[in-house]
């Protein structure tokens, strides 16, 4: 029997040693390989020195590019059974070809997080409106959205935004599969309270979420915890740390910005305390799991608890305002009884909610089952296929004419 072939069109080389989206797409990959598929990531970006090495693993990468028949040659060539786009904006660049060249492949969109909640939320805090206030009725919403009813399924990693996505704005429940970030189970051997010092956070510093959130931290946050804890330092990791954050470094405060780390076990097994103090962003937070996982409670807002922890208690505290927030890291720093009590609650959070094996057989089975009536489907959601046919339409006159003009300069 021929191995089933699945081509993902990457919007950048994973990297999940520095970002979360990296971490969530190998989740990805690793499925597919357990499924026996043959793979080939194709992405117009380069891949980064800390991108992970996909050869090595025997997926086939392949370099492509916008509006050029190029590539309608190699997807025809490699004619993948599945093809899966990540995030959006690689549906929309190259989803008419594919739907062309390859009308029998399931079209799998995974949305990593739900891009236009995330920018809602943060030109709301840019114009210092409450987060409730978030114009979700965008421009770039509308893209979106049509982007997520033109595939066959939609991967969706917050139940949040499942839910956002159904009730607000109708999106059939049967495009959509929830699939959160997958873990083993907690590590074992955890260094015990007395031998953790120090606060901690952790993320990649290019992204405008995690930006806000230190500058935060280090202006509204941090100055309340140093009084009370003088002696107390906080170190905060991730790549990609503009200037305005390097300059945000102060030994003599404790505020210190220690860069990228190769593994994150490297820092979360030492801290006692990770402060996540996010005012927007969407989808789930991996530094939170991977705290959960190594044993170190935190504090956080609703924004990054968001999807979290459902109906059980958090592994720490959930707190919106600056003050509540230094008082209960605080409290999680001095206060073992309490300390032991959020971090049972994070291992219990893990293997309620985000263990790999609650999800890799049904998101198998769920795969298989939809390709094996794949027309069936489309026509159950029609509604995809009619803006498939518009879209297609615009979109592919638009790039023949990118295209030609770029033949003839």
């Amino acid at each position: 029997m021929l191995k089933q072939k699945l081509l993902i069109i990457g919007h950048t080389f994973p990297e999940p040693s520095t970002t979360g989206a990296g971490n969530r797409m190998m989740q990805l990959i690793e499925l597919f390989l357990e499924e026996g598929y043959d793979i080939t990531f194709a992405s117009t970006a380069n891949a980064s020195e800390r991108s992970v090495s996909l050869d090595h693993l025997g997926i086939s990468v392949q370099e492509i590019h916008l509006n050029q028949t190029t590539f309608d040659t190699f997807i025809a060539d490699l004619n993948p059974s599945v093809v899966m786009y990540d995030r959006f904006m690689t549906e929309e660049q190259f989803g008419w070809r594919v739907a062309e060249c390859c009308p029998e492949a399931l079209r799998i969109l995974d949305t990593e997080d739900l891009h236009f909640l995330r920018k809602a939320r943060e030109e709301a805090i840019s114009l210092k409106m409450p987060i409730e206030q978030s114009d979700l009725y965008s421009e770039y919403t509308k893209r979106e959205l049509a982007s997520i009813l033109r595939c066959d399924i939609s991967l969706i990693i917050s139940e949040y935004e499942m839910e956002l996505l159904q009730h607000t704005f109708h999106i059939p429940a049967g495009i959509l599969f929830y699939i959160p970030f997958i873990v083993e189970a907690p590590v074992k051997d955890q260094p015990s309270f007395e031998k953790r010092s120090d606060f901690m956070t952790i993320g990649n510093l290019l992204h405008s979420p995690n930006v806000d959130s230190i500058v935060y931290l280090k202006t509204e946050i941090w100055p309340i915890i140093k009084r009370e804890l003088p002696e107390s330092k906080i170190h905060i990791y991730g790549a990609y740390a503009p200037q305005k954050i390097g300059d945000l470094h102060n030994e003599r405060d404790g505020f210190l910005i220690e860069g990228w780390v190769d593994h994150v076990s490297d820092v979360m097994r030492g801290g006692k305390v990770c402060l996540v103090p996010l005012r927007f962003g969407a989808g789930l937070k991996g530094k939170l799991l991977d705290a959960m996982r190594y044993g170190i409670p935190s504090v956080t807002t609703s924004i990054g608890a968001e999807g979290m922890y459902g109906d059980l208690p958090f592994a720490g505290f959930v707190e919106d305002h600056p003050k509540a927030f230094a008082t209960s890291a605080i409290e999680l720093y001095t206060d073992k009884i309490k300390w032991l009590e959020s971090q049972q609650n994070g291992f219990h959070i893990i293997k309620s909610r985000f263990l790999k094996t609650h999800f890799s057989k049904y998101f198998k089975q769920h795969i298989h089952s939809i390709k094996a009536s794949l027309m069936e489907h489309r026509r159950n959601h029609f509604l995809g296929m009619i803006l498939h046919h518009k879209t297609l339409l615009s979109t592919k006159y638009m790039s023949k004419w990118i295209e030609e003009k770029n033949r003839k300069a």
